[in-house]
């Protein structure tokens, strides 16, 4: 504590009184405690029913997909080579200068192949491009 029973000494007291300290921690675990269960209820909704929408077909993003063994695919479609996708890239783009590439690259594929194929599609001018990968 920090009282002194001599009155001849008028120096000030340095000690730190951590009760008022404990007090509002004890007071702030105890809110803790009776709040969190309330936090994880859910609230039951009905939600609307709307007509189902399709699509639109022309802005799907293309999809690039790389195998284990290293073959290119483009829209499910195999691709002979690197140059060949890159002017198939380019004509679509002039299409369509939106458009976005997903890359759908095997986990085994060696990475410089991933490398070839981003650059092909750098080069081809789009600059929207993404991977896709799956939750575990």
């Amino acid at each position: 504590m920090g009282f002194k029973t001599n009155s001849d000494d008028d120096e000030a007291v340095s000690d730190i009184n951590v009760t008022p300290l404990v007090d509002v921690m004890l007071v702030l675990v105890i809110i803790l405690l009776v709040t969190a269960p309330l936090l994880t209820q859910s609230v039951n909704v009905a939600l609307p029913k709307t007509a189902a929408t399709t699509a639109d077909v022309e802005k799907q993003p293309f999809q690039l997909g790389i195998d284990a063994q290293g073959a290119v695919t483009l829209n499910k479609n195999p691709v002979a080579d690197l140059a060949g996708l890159e002017t198939t890239l380019k004509t679509e783009l002039a299409k369509n200068p939106e458009m976005a590439v997903h890359v759908y690259a095997d986990q085994a594929v060696n990475y410089g192949k991933v490398a070839e194929v981003m650059a092909t599609v750098q080069h081809s001018g789009i600059s929207k491009l993404a991977f896709v990968s799956v939750e575990k």
